[in-house]
């Protein structure tokens, strides 16, 4: 568009006007500014002002392709059924409320329907600041003002409509984006975190339904898969939803961190990988605390007395525990796979989850964290399920099937891929034995620090000193078989193979595209060799320390409490 419609059916190698000129067709320095015309010779600044009389928007018809709209920056819109043959006017002062000569910002054919068309209108030129946002039914002729929600003074850039949902509308707008569920009748703010900044322009990948925003000088911003909204309506807010969510694509990400690049260095945050799950809980669940803040804020704001609450509800409070949202996720055979929870939260919820379950092994007294590796998922279908839980009590909100896909196939066939499954089982099985021989040395050496206590009080005292002694050396010896020379390690001297050092090269054969290698599954062969002598070792030195730790305690009839 310029002040005509121009066409190119060769990918603008070559171009045909459609129409003739549709604007007012003006001399712009005869126009009045501040009142009156101007003097030639007057200072304003010509060369940092855009073209008068031109086309600002063009929109055709993806229904029918004869049906074109037309908007200009001096007030007129233009239409035609006829693939550009013949042209209807309409000036925007013919709009409800529209004052002559608004800005066409956007205009907009609809999707679904050849007769339906939108346009946002801007006149703040002229210090008006009102939204001005319209719909026609009948292809132009007449207009409806679909402004509902939109506050005052927020200027309206841009309209996008979902390729599904055909009442789903996103609105750009001078302080962010508003949404309509209900084909423009009412419009919400919506945020998901954006800050309050200009819109000047929203498109909408379809593949993937992203919404993607621009702003002005503020770079641009991607809402991935906002799907879940096609489904939203007031009465579907009344319950807890659950969302379908798209494929979950698998790859290797890349890990984060460079090297100090200087100030001027920037890096967007890229979205969450693995499968995202979105789903909306309608109830506000507030602790004891939380409930006993709110009713104290009341009084507060009246001036009354805060009654003391009690110690007894203090400590209710103090033991209580904060509501969670747990996931649940099982794979096609409804097997169970991984569990993960986060903190519970009234309306939208978006959590991810990296496709990948931890290895069964064994967990550290006193902990609720212990290292756990993971292994990723084969790709096929899966399910997940969506819980609350508080105060003991466990709800499921509902539950939801989904896809994994890898997004390309290994480059190299590995001659030990079908021998994966047993490769994991036997790496949780040489951990599980390894956590629990370890488990067992580090009782063992601190009870030998805790039984000297008792062997100063003994009578028996110097052999009992010489046995402990000699339970310290074995200590000792197995120490660095487990972790290497120390005077080593200090200087970063070069040791021996350990347990760990062989169970970490076996353990990176999990998560490769490749799979185990013919290294991995011999240095996890070495570290059950390894691990089988450390039980030998460890049992032996049990049996050392149990004869001393009996003959002292029996001696004193005092005794070490586990």
């Amino acid at each position: 568009g310029s002040q005509r419609v121009w066409v190119s059916n060769n990918r603008g190698d070559n171009w045909k006007a459609i129409s003739g000129d549709l604007t007012l067709d003006q001399e712009r320095f005869s126009l009045p500014i501040m009142g009156k015309v101007q003097s030639w010779d007057n200072p304003w600044d010509v060369y940092a002002m855009s073209t008068y009389n031109t086309i600002t928007s063009l929109s055709q018809s993806p229904i029918d392709e004869n049906i074109i709209y037309a908007g200009t920056d001096d007030g007129i819109i233009q239409y035609t059924q006829d693939y550009g043959q013949t042209w209807t006017k309409v000036s925007v002062e013919k709009l409800p409320g529209v004052p002559r000569g608004s800005f066409v910002n956007d205009i907009k054919a609809d999707l679904f329907d050849a007769n339906t068309v939108y346009v946002l209108l801007d006149n703040h030129k002229f210090g008006d600041y009102k939204p001005y946002v319209y719909k026609s039914t009948d292809g132009g002729k007449s207009w409806k003002d679909i402004s509902d929600g939109i506050p005052d003074g927020f200027l309206c850039w841009r309209l996008v409509q979902d390729h599904v949902d055909k009442n789903l509308m996103f609105l750009g707008t001078e302080y962010g984006i508003y949404v309509s569920v209900n084909g423009g009748t009412k419009w919400v703010k919506f945020s998901s975190g954006l800050p309050t900044i200009s819109i000047r322009d929203l498109a909408i990948q379809k593949r993937e339904n992203d919404l993607v925003a621009a702003t002005f000088g503020r770079g641009f911003y991607v809402l991935d898969d906002y799907s879940s909204l096609r489904f939203i309506s007031s009465n579907s807010l009344k319950n807890n939803l659950v969302f379908t969510p798209r494929k979950a694509l698998q790859y290797s990400p890349i890990r984060s961190g460079s090297s100090s690049q200087g100030s001027n260095t920037y890096y967007a945050k890229n979205p969450d990988y693995g499968a995202i799950f979105t789903f909306y809980l309608t109830d506000e669940i507030s602790t004891k605390k939380q409930k006993r803040k709110k009713s104290e804020k009341e009084l507060e704001k009246s001036n009354s007395d805060i009654p003391f609450p009690g110690w007894n509800e203090l400590d209710k409070e103090l033991n209580q525990s904060s509501p969670r949202t747990v996931i649940e996720i099982y794979d096609s055979s409804n097997v169970f796979v991984d569990r993960f929870s986060v903190p519970y939260k009234k309306g939208f919820n978006r959590v991810s989850w990296d496709l990948s379950t931890s290895l069964n092994l064994n967990v550290n007294s006193g902990s609720s964290r212990s290292y756990s590796p993971s292994v990723r998922v084969n790709p096929g279908k899966y399910s997940f399920n969506v819980y609350t839980s508080f105060n003991g009590q466990v709800n499921k909100i509902g539950s939801k099937f989904f896809d994994v896909e890898r997004i390309r196939s290994g480059v190299l066939d590995n001659p030990n891929s079908d021998s994966f499954e047993t490769y994991i089982t036997e790496i949780e099985n040489a951990y599980k034995t390894y956590s629990l021989v370890n488990s067992k040395f580090n009782k063992i050496k601190d009870n030998n620090k805790s039984i000297i206590s008792l062997i100063s009080r003994s009578i028996n005292y110097s052999n009992n000193i010489n046995f402990h002694d000699e339970i310290k050396k074995s200590i000792n010896e197995i120490d660095v078989f487990l972790s290497g020379n120390k005077s080593k390690k200090d200087v970063m001297e070069k040791d021996i193979e350990t347990i760990s050092n062989r169970l970490g090269v076996a353990t990176r054969g999990i998560n490769s595209s490749y799979g185990p290698t013919g290294m991995q599954i011999s240095s996890l062969g070495k570290a059950k060799s390894l691990i089988n002598k450390f039980q030998e070792m460890v049992d032996a030195l049990s049996l050392e320390f149990t004869k001393l730790k009996n003959q002292v305690e029996s001696e004193l009839d005092s005794y070490i409490l586990d």
